[in-house]
């Protein structure tokens, strides 16, 4: 059962991947073998029934499917993992599995490990957009366009500095979704109410170096805000790129005519008007920049957890932080080929500065230019 025709547009192969079926499970598994040594290793559970369920863990097949429909019933992929698992583990191990955690704590576990994966693929992209943009902008840093305010023609810029403010906005955001992810991918790792009984602070750090993530200060069941910057950085980013978007949409109307999306066969047409040359790229990223703000006002919405663990709240996270690290991805899967070969009509942007009969004296705008290329590139 696939849903590529309506998720393929919104995201990429390689994210998509990442919160497939197959990767959710895979990191379910590493949570549960985890715990098992973790837990050996301080004395906890017998070392023998650590080995049979990282076994277990391992060796294990399963009906994706049958899992999924038996995760809706119970209400969470734990519950029928975690039963399946004991049979696999054996009278050696059974017993011992999942010792001392909850649902919960797999769940977020798992949301951390795709995210912190999802992350990279996204920090990849941006580099890549980021550099293609700073040699757009020094390559016309003196080159001189008509600004436009309030959609109206202004005074006089070059097209490097507005290439320069795509490039600082989307560095900017890049840089803050990577604060975010610094500050929330942490094991979650609490028990039934975050006390930790049963376990110990040391199982924990020992699960965050197998599992490759940082450890918390203290189980965040119901504290959500760490992941909530996240989703918030990811629509941050998005409409950053979706900016860059709307600029060459714009620019690429044939009343104005200054920038047009590479040709690339096959795309951009339409079924109805072979003449047209549309932008597709930004198309990608516009659509991204319109759905992303509403999926992040779904998690803001459920910061007030109640208790010790909340209902509904968090449990809407993990998809909605998918759709979000699939747009952000997209847009700026979409957007970096835009910048590497971006067509650009430097004569038809000086035609439509002196239709407009404004002073053509750009050399602030050059200055600014250098400035904004000096900042980028100070730390690479």
């Amino acid at each position: 059962m696939t849903s590529l025709l309506r998720d393929r547009p919104g995201s990429t192969p390689a994210m998509l991947a990442v919160f497939d079926d197959a990767a959710t499970l895979a990191h379910a598994l590493a949570f549960e073998a985890a715990l098992a040594r973790a837990s050996a290793e301080e004395g906890i559970i017998p070392q023998a029934a650590a080995d049979a369920i990282a076994s277990a863990c391992a060796s294990a097949t399963f009906d994706v499917a049958e899992l999924a429909e038996a995760a809706t019933h119970a209400g969470t992929l734990a519950i029928p993992l975690v039963a399946r698992l004991r049979e696999f583990a054996g009278p050696e191990g059974g017993a011992h599995v999942h010792f001392g955690s909850t649902s919960q704590d797999l769940a977020d576990t798992v949301i951390m490990l795709q995210a912190k994966a999802a992350a990279a693929l996204v920090a990849a992209e941006a580099a890549d957009l980021t550099q293609a943009l700073a040699r757009l902008a020094r390559d016309h840093a003196a080159a001189p366009m008509l600004g436009r305010t309030l959609t109206q023609p202004a005074q006089a810029i070059t097209f490097g500095l507005r290439v320069s403010h795509w490039l600082l906005g989307v560095d900017a955001a890049a840089r803050r979704l990577d604060r975010e992810c610094a500050q929330a991918l942490v094991l979650q790792l609490g028990g039934a109410v975050g006390t930790m009984a049963g376990l110990s602070p040391a199982v924990a750090e020992r699960m965050a170096r197998d599992l490759d993530l940082a450890v918390a200060v203290a189980p965040w069941h119901a504290r959500r805000e760490a992941l909530a910057g996240v989703a918030t950085a990811l629509a941050i980013l998005v409409g950053a790129v979706g900016k860059m978007a709307r600029d060459v949409a714009l620019m690429a109307q044939s009343e104005v005519g200054e920038a047009f999306e590479p040709r690339v066969e096959g795309r951009g047409g339409s079924s109805a008007m072979a003449h047209k040359r549309n932008p597709t790229g930004c198309q990608v990223a516009l659509s991204a920049a319109v759905r992303a703000p509403g999926l992040t006002s779904a998690i803001l919405s459920g910061l007030p957890q109640e208790h010790e663990r909340g209902l509904g709240g968090w449990q809407a996270e993990g998809p909605v932080l998918a759709d979000l690290f699939g747009l952000a991805h997209a847009a700026l899967s979409a957007m970096r080929p835009v910048a590497q070969d971006l067509e650009v009509d430097t004569a038809a942007m000086r035609r439509n500065l002196r239709a407009a009969g404004v002073d053509e004296d750009v050399g602030h705008a050059e200055a600014l230019v250098r400035r904004a290329l000096g900042h980028y590139g100070k730390d690479r």
